[in-house]
């Protein structure tokens, strides 16, 4: 009948040495594993909250577009999604979705836009109003009443994001910034990156008019301590002119612009909803923006060579 070795003989001896430091083998393993995982545990929540804002209205592709949103989001640590309905309340198809990514932490309000800047369906297209601008009033209102720390950024849900684009702005100090693809005629827009001095000088895109920052609103996030230091920045109701104004009202320099992506050479957010090109954007490239990051935008924009 088969029992435990002798332990006084040297094969027994043998045995039980063997046997205790798998015991203790298995037993460092599991301690260094739970201490991994109460490590990974500490850094999450420890990382700032990016409180993502989406403003969103009633269409046929509403819930198929949140539902793409929703699931980028579910891949991103230490997030708060913000959604605005723009609405005189809250809808039944937006509040089931978001009860069905309940592990994403979230806030579900609504913003109206007033009656003075909805127009006349007929005389007043879609895209000329100032879309979005009271659902974002609305949840920066929020954050000043809910929020102290954490970084926030604007995400309509018609966009595409690269997860990489969340930890690029994870520690944003004042305001950060970086390129958008898929959008206006040259297919990019972008803060130019002095080569030498490594800041922001100025702005790439399709349509520069007056604005100051000719910027996309998907291509900043903004510090909520910098939102409270600056109490009146809002959203105006001016169509083409949301993302100048409500930067110009936080009363920022160009030094205060953190380009991120690799100095603004990365494109990690896309407008595919407006990606309609039947032909390749227009994309001559001035001698001033030679030696720049646009340089090399061009290239990713025109798909000439892989995205790193």
């Amino acid at each position: 009948m088969w029992g435990w070795p002798n332990v006084r003989s040297k094969p027994g001896a043998f045995f039980y040495v063997l046997l205790l430091g798998l015991a203790g083998f298995v037993y460092n393993y599991n301690s260094n594993s739970n201490l991994l995982t109460i490590l990974n545990q500490s850094e999450e929540t420890e990382l700032p909250v990016i409180y993502v804002i989406t403003p969103t209205y009633r269409r046929l592709v509403q819930l198929a577009e949140l539902t793409q949103l929703a699931q980028t989001l579910s891949q991103v640590p230490s997030v708060h999604w913000i959604v605005v309905e723009d609405s005189e309340e809250l809808s039944s198809g937006v509040t089931h979705l978001l009860q069905r990514f309940d592990a994403i932490p979230h806030t579900h309000l609504h913003g109206r836009m007033p009656e003075l800047f909805r127009g006349n369906a007929s005389s007043t297209p879609y895209t000329s109003r100032p879309r979005g601008a009271s659902n974002r009033n609305r949840a920066l209102h929020w954050i000043r009443e809910n929020v102290q720390s954490g970084v926030v950024y604007f995400a309509d849900d018609d966009n595409t994001y690269d997860l990489r684009l969340f930890h690029e702005m994870r520690h944003t100090k004042k305001v950060s910034m970086w390129p958008v693809g898929l959008i206006g005629i040259y297919g990019v827009s972008s803060p130019v990156v002095d080569p030498d001095t490594g800041h922001v000088k100025e702005f790439f895109d399709g349509w520069v008019g007056d604005r100051t920052y000719a910027v996309d609103m998907a291509s900043f996030a903004i510090n909520v301590q910098l939102l409270h230091q600056n109490p009146d920045a809002m959203m105006p109701y001016r169509a083409g002119y949301q993302e100048d104004f409500f930067l110009k009202s936080l009363n920022l320099t160009l030094e205060d612009i953190e380009p991120r992506a690799n100095n603004c050479t990365q494109i990690l957010v896309w407008h595919t909803q407006n990606a309609n090109y039947k032909s390749v954007p227009s994309f001559a490239l001035k001698s001033r923006f030679e030696r720049t990051n646009v340089q090399q935008l061009r290239s990713q924009t025109l798909n000439l060579l892989p995205v790193a």
